[in-house]
């Protein structure tokens, strides 16, 4: 597994918000190790029983967090994710969307200077099955395994990630990157992890129309990656010019095609599934693991 495991120590950073406290009380039933919420103004209460403090570096302080999850509204995630770098939070969730890019950009850069990984925004968060969920993951669905899994979609994550649990492939960990055009995390930084990962044997990347992530991708796992990796591309049937999906499932100029993305990851001897239901099928051949049928 990578990113997370069964020792993380997670905050959720607006934890007495409906939806901070509402997904903070399904990670605690998975079994994540949430061990502190933090809301300014707020010290002193508790959200399913967990400590909130007004300060991440009080969170940290207290309980040695090393990774935290953001759901507060775009226009405070900025400072909220600063906040948790300058703490020494390494591994920063941000579930929020519709974040400005020009935040999302300030944001990127000062996690790099701070040394701590980005995941999203705009993104499900990550799960190692079995270990840690963060974020909104369905927990329920996912099977500790073999398969490591990195998506820009949400749904599609769930979708596939179900499809390989009912085949008895289950996953090492499943990271979604969120779909906006300006994130912290890539597929290549993703991919890298899983080729290093004694934990997984083959890797699903799950794609959609739009910029050049999936193009870039492939031209690293042609040159980098030894372990088997099965693709699907979203937006297969898309209208030509019509901008789809995600704020970064935008095609200009003939480039960012379904058709385009599938070409290159061909060229990087990728098995590509034309549905979400055949991933699961490629994944047992390429990864030689014996699937229900």
């Amino acid at each position: 597994m990578i990113l997370v495991d069964k020792d993380t120590k997670v905050i959720v950073q607006g934890a007495t918000g409906k939806m901070g406290g509402a997904h903070a009380k399904r990670m605690l039933d998975y079994g994540t190790k949430l061990v502190a919420g933090v809301t300014p103004g707020k010290a002193g209460e508790r959200v399913h029983g967990i400590p909130v403090f007004d300060t991440v570096q009080e969170a940290v302080d207290k309980t040695q967090a090393d990774c935290s999850v953001i759901f507060v509204p775009p226009y405070l995630a900025l400072d909220a994710g600063c906040e948790a770098a300058e703490a020494g939070i390494k591994t920063i969730v941000v579930i929020t969307e519709g974040i400005p890019p020009q935040d999302t950009v300030k944001l990127v850069h000062y996690l790099k200077e701070k040394d701590a990984l980005l995941i999203g925004p705009n993104c499900p968060g990550v799960i190692s099955p079995g270990a840690c969920l963060v974020g909104i993951l369905p927990g329920s669905i996912f099977k500790p395994g073999r398969i490591g899994m990195v998506s820009r979609s949400g749904t599609l994550t769930y979708e596939i990630a179900l499809a390989l649990s009912d085949a008895g492939l289950g996953q090492s960990t499943c990271v979604g990157i969120g779909g906006d055009p300006i994130k912290g995390l890539d597929y290549q930084t993703i991919l890298t992890l899983f080729e290093k990962d004694p934990g997984t044997e083959a890797i699903v990347l799950i794609g959609e129309i739009g910029g050049s992530a999936e193009e870039e991708a492939a031209a690293f796992i042609k040159e980098k990656c030894k372990k088997p990796v099965v693709a699907y591309i979203a937006g297969q049937t898309a209208p030509p010019g019509k901008r789809m999906g995600h704020a970064g499932a935008i095609v200009t100029g003939g480039k960012g095609t379904a058709q385009s993305k599938i070409e290159a990851l061909n060229a990087a001897r990728v098995k590509i599934a034309s549905t979400p239901s055949q991933v699961a099928k490629f994944v047992a051949e390429v990864a030689k693991l014996p699937a229900k049928t």
